[in-house]
């Protein structure tokens, strides 16, 4: 039998972004949670009981009477259970950047104890808990694995800015070293999960069901923007094609549109990673991959070719792009693809502004060098391309919208913000 109650328990989370923060929270709720981050403003606004985010409400953050905020690694040595959510992108070459999650493991590490447990959420493909983080954990502790320290995998499936399907109420899959440790790490999101867990037979499948989650998405929207592709040539309207086709009983609901965001258009490759390294080239994930990266060219392009007909001089015109952020109603801007539309314009030599309510001005200027135009000028645009479905977009109305371009200004729909009728192109 486990010596590990869930009674004795005192979580430390590692990493308090949109996903470790959220399971802090619900944590807190009901046991002794250790916040930690190396960020120390963002600790400090934590502390004021406000999050930049927008994930976790100032109401949430006062409920959690149990939860404290700290920047300091020593402060770990409370706990007695690590939950590491920091964050896998990949780098430049696409290739997974191990880098943030390698040294939460040494930080804790250093501070780990006989009978601790180490749980990552982190996206990762599968091996990375046993191969990478492992070893790093017995070689800073000096502990053994599975005799005096044990290990566990939960993948996170935050959705950033849906504030209906939140940690606490999306099933929670979970793993662990052993099968006395895989029991008490399920009882223990049990605690906060309301919708249940599933209890997966190791942590290698628990990562690897993870990965093709969004892998999945991925290609299906792969398909769309494909199909998109084509019936555009056609002179089909693409949304027309898919409302006929859905009144199928199993014709899937995926849409057409720029794949960005921590998740699906970067958790592929961590995939592809691994297959490669076993040995596999996959063929679909990869041509998925690059169909979808393409999009922003695709959009870009389809553009410049309409505003062409009436504007000879492409140096002459001015561009309002609604929306950086990832995704509608979020300030998440990480691996936005609408900045590939952007940059694209720009080598055009158009002149492009970028209109957002959500993100943030100072995090879009330090990530992408872009400044946000807080109040676009009225009747100012050659072009308006609709990015991002905010909700005040919706509420600004074709009227609204149109009252930001020039007489002859091109609406392009990228999200189906307004009735068809309204714009000239859609994706």
């Amino acid at each position: 039998m486990s010596t590990h109650r869930i009674s004795d328990t005192h979580i430390a989370v590692i990493g308090l972004g949109y996903v470790g923060l959220p399971l802090a929270a619900a944590f807190g709720q009901h046991l002794p949670v250790v916040g930690y981050d190396i960020d120390e403003s963002r600790i400090a606004e934590l502390k004021q009981g406000h999050d930049r985010t927008l994930e976790v409400n100032d109401e949430e953050l006062f409920q959690a009477i149990n939860l404290e905020f700290t920047a300091d690694a020593e402060d770990l040595r409370k706990a007695n259970v690590y939950i590491v959510t920091t964050p896998t992108p990949i780098d430049e070459h696409k290739s997974p950047d191990l880098g943030a999650i390698r040294a939460a493991t040494r930080t804790l590490a250093a501070t780990l104890t006989p009978g601790d447990v180490v749980i990552y959420e982190s996206t990762v493909y599968p091996g990375v808990t046993e191969e990478v983080c492992v070893p790093l954990l017995e070689e800073v502790s000096g502990l053994k694995y599975n005799d005096e320290f044990f290990a566990g995998y939960s993948p996170e499936r935050i959705n950033p800015g849906d504030k209906v399907h939140r940690v606490t109420n999306i099933v929670k899959v979970t793993s662990g070293s052993t099968p006395e440790i895989a029991d008490y790490i399920d009882d223990l999101y049990r605690l906060i999960v309301s919708a249940g867990t599933h209890s997966a037979p190791s942590i290698k499948v628990a990562e690897a069901a993870k990965v093709i989650e969004n892998t999945q998405r991925d290609v299906n929207i792969a398909l769309m923007n494909e199909l998109a592709v084509i019936f555009n040539k056609m002179d089909i309207d693409t949304q027309d094609v898919l409302e006929a086709a859905g009144t199928k009983w199993n014709f899937l609901p995926f849409r057409p549109g720029l794949v960005g965001g921590h998740c699906i258009g970067v958790d592929p490759y961590y995939l592809t990673h691994k297959a490669q390294a076993v040995g596999h080239h996959p063929e679909i994930i990869l041509a998925g991959r690059r169909l979808n990266d393409s999009m922003g060219q695709y959009v870009a392009s389809r553009l410049v070719k309409t505003m062409l007909h009436h504007i000879p001089k492409l140096s002459d015109a001015r561009i309002l792009v609604m929306g950086l952020t990832f995704k509608e109603n979020t300030p998440d801007i990480r691996n936005t693809r609408v900045v590939d539309v952007v940059r694209e314009l720009q080598e055009y030599g158009i002149t492009v502004d970028v209109h957002d309510p959500w993100a943030s001005s100072e995090e879009v200027e330090r990530e992408y060098d872009i400044t946000l135009v807080d109040t676009p000028c009225p009747q100012n645009y050659d072009a308006i391309i609709i990015a991002v479905a905010h909700h005040q977009f919706a509420e600004l109305g074709a009227e609204g919208i149109r009252s930001y371009g020039k007489s002859d200004c091109t609406i392009y729909d990228l999200k189906g913000v307004l009735p068809k009728s309204a714009a000239h192109l859609r994706l």
